[in-house]
């Protein structure tokens, strides 16, 4: 059996499934396979919306669930004292307050199962959200059914699905240096900078903040498209930045982790 329709097996002993959804490469996949394999009536996707994600990220996941069965929870994370702190094990208390509101949503709506998009290469990396998801009862059928990243965008493209490869992204939090005081101004400062390099086609890219300076990460194919654009320095100062950096080593996961 391969992992696909492990996949499913799994899904089908759930019979009813909501999904903690956010638009990426995983749970998109998964929100299409629970749909194929259950019936689009059985399957919830939950969408929290919130200061923590890029205002396109929240646009292009509304456009996905059109005509599909979902809600929306707002969530303000400044009212968790360690995301608001950045606090290095953020992730797990702002998860934990997430994904307790998925659980009360799905429940609500008649729905006894809660899963994820974690999949198996994020169990070797430093998520401390993975902990308080476990400590919830969420349910990971992707990494059951061991898929790996490279498992679940090959999948994707097989079966036609359009966020087959779509650049992994990350809370804007994680733009900031651990126990650097966040703000709702400095994550719309991130957000802004960063869809100044999807205007002109680069869409893998994090700017990375060091007080008034902004280290830019994209892939290294990337560089001489950022070093040509002969606006975007000035375009980065207007938003507030002071000095403006390009990361040679290029764009890496978990920067400030290590």
């Amino acid at each position: 059996m391969d992992k696909l329709e492990t996949l499913r097996e799994i899904l089908r002993k759930y019979q009813k499934v909501a999904i903690a959804y956010s638009g990426g490469c995983d749970s998109n996949f998964l929100f299409q396979v629970a749909k194929e394999t259950l019936g689009k009536d059985n399957v919830l996707a939950v969408l929290c919306i919130g200061n923590m994600m890029s205002k396109e990220d929240i646009q292009n996941a509304r456009n996905l669930l059109k005509e599909s069965q979902y809600c929306e929870i707002l969530i303000n994370v400044f009212d968790v004292d360690e995301f608001r702190n950045n606090d290095k094990k953020r992730c797990y208390y702002c998860k934990k307050t997430i994904m307790s509101k998925v659980i009360e949503a799905a429940s609500q709506r008649g729905f006894e199962y809660v899963v994820d998009g974690k999949n198996l290469d994020d169990e070797g990396v430093y998520r401390p959200g993975i902990q308080a998801c476990q400590e919830l009862g969420i349910l990971s059928p992707l990494s059951d059914s061991q898929m790996t990243k490279q498992d679940i965008r090959m999948y994707s493209k097989e079966l036609g699905i359009i966020t087959h490869d779509k650049p992994a992204n990350a809370c804007l939090a994680s733009r900031f240096q651990y126990d650097t005081l966040l703000t709702k101004e400095k994550l719309q400062m991130v957000d802004d900078a960063e869809a100044l390099f999807h205007q002109i086609g680069i869409h893998h890219v994090r700017v990375r903040v060091q007080d008034d300076l902004a280290r830019i990460e994209v892939e290294r194919k990337d560089f001489d498209k950022v070093l040509g654009n002969k606006n975007m320095i000035s375009s980065l100062k207007e938003l507030g930045f002071r000095f403006i950096t390009l990361d040679l080593e290029g764009i890496t996961s978990g920067s400030y982790d290590r």
